[in-house]
């Protein structure tokens, strides 16, 4: 009797749940760019790279909002060959819808400034954040190390679609997509028209170089590896390659000082991805001392929270770097959460998280649309009763210890 009840609640719950999400957000069927394989911008299996598009409408039928997809980073052939079976490689391997929601919702409740504009969310196949740009193939292999010219093919496609005729535009991403909206924000800039108006959204994508708990530069070194394997530093700034070590320009902190193009920093200073990936991954936690810790911030010891808080003070200064250009805006929040702008509970919602009384979809409109800038970096956790701390199945991943660096989700 009790499962029964308990099996007649979950169905209650999953069918609550998608109810909201019919509510919030709509299916958009994919797109295929097949014109891109003759020019090699392709996935890592060499298939056309590929994106969900919803077209304009009203007032919005010139203003286009391009979102690039995240999904972390392959650092060599064996890590990049197992990533070309997935649907992070291969075109072949993604689902034909996607749903649109947060900053890519139609509806205008949910998402008063962009909701009438020309919405793409970019599929993420080929494992550098759109930088890489290697011209050989190994044919035991058939990797595609290509992502730069799978970005410039998108942006073609698109302008060809109208985007050439584009006044407003906007480059945005989360994770590694919110990096490649970061480090590909000028080159965004210069495939449209100069009369467009163009800004870029990094959504969780301001990685830092910081040391893991045990004293290492894991990430450092995992990012030179990242580089390396795809050519990258080709399409990296060269105001940051020319005096240092390409791999550390694939961290904003070294190089967006550079950036010409204004650029709006979204990012919780406690990145759940950060701190289980950067700060604690597995490999410097050989005892899972962590695991309790990275999958609710609730059960972290007072240890772990100052070693996190410092990790906020260390965020805080590499934000820093950037400058104060007052083209520029940021929302910092003290949430445990990772990616905020394509959830609608995070974006915009009743409940929503609010730093200075604004919510992360008016912060991010008023800066576009220059009504006012906003460069807020929240108090320290738990000091704000609006975030929405992620809470995430606690359990041990071998394979990080045993392998090196293999990312939590």
């Amino acid at each position: 009797m009790a499962s029964g009840s308990s099996f007649r609640r979950l169905i209650l719950v999953v069918a609550s749940v998608l109810l909201l999400l019919r509510a919030e957000g709509i299916n958009v069927g994919i797109t295929y760019v097949e014109n891109a394989v003759a020019k090699g911008g392709v996935c890592l299996d060499g298939s056309p790279p590929a994106y969900h598009f919803d077209k304009g409408f009203g007032a919005g039928v010139n203003n286009w909002l391009v979102f690039l997809e995240g999904g972390a980073w392959c650092n060599n052939v064996s890590t990049c060959l197992q990533r070309s079976n997935t649907r992070l490689g291969s075109s072949k391997q993604m689902v034909k819808e996607v749903v649109f929601s947060g900053i890519l919702s139609s509806k205008q409740q949910y998402n008063p400034d962009f909701y009438n504009w020309n919405r793409i969310k970019v599929r993420y196949c080929d494992g550098a954040s759109f930088t890489g740009d290697i011209e050989a193939v190994d044919p035991a292999t058939n990797l595609h190390f290509r992502g730069a010219r799978a970005f410039v093919a998108i942006v073609e496609d698109l302008l060809g679609k109208g985007m050439s005729n584009a006044q407003n535009a906007m480059l945005a991403g989360c994770s590694a997509g919110g990096l490649s909206a970061i480090l590909k924000c000028d080159k965004f800039r210069s495939l449209l028209p100069s009369s467009t108006k163009v800004k870029c959204l990094g959504d969780a994508g301001f990685f830092i170089n910081a040391k893991d708990v045990s004293g290492n530069q894991h990430i450092q070194e995992f990012y030179s590896q990242v580089v390396a394997t795809h050519g990258s530093a080709k399409n990296l700034p060269s105001s940051c390659t020319s005096r240092m070590n390409p791999g550390l320009c694939f961290f904003p902190q070294n190089a967006g000082q550079q950036i010409q193009t204004p650029l709006f920093i979204l990012n919780a200073a406690y990145d759940a991805w950060q701190i289980k990936n950067i700060l604690a991954p597995g490999v410097a936690d050989r005892h899972g001392l962590w695991h309790n810790c990275k999958a609710n911030i609730k059960s972290c010891s007072s240890d772990q929270l100052k070693t996190m808080q410092d990790f906020r003070l260390e965020f805080i200064s590499a934000i820093n770097q950037l400058g104060s250009s007052s083209a520029n805006g940021m929302f910092i929040d003290s949430c445990y959460a990772h990616c905020q702008s394509g959830m609608q509970e995070t974006w915009l919602r009743s409940d929503s998280p609010l730093v200075a009384k604004t919510s992360i979809a008016k912060a991010v409109g008023d800066w576009y649309f220059d009504r006012s800038s906003f460069k807020e970096i929240d108090c320290a956790y738990p000091c704000n009763p609006t975030c929405h701390n992620r809470i995430y199945e606690s359990q041990a991943n071998h394979a990080e210890a045993q392998h090196g660096f293999t990312f939590e989700e």
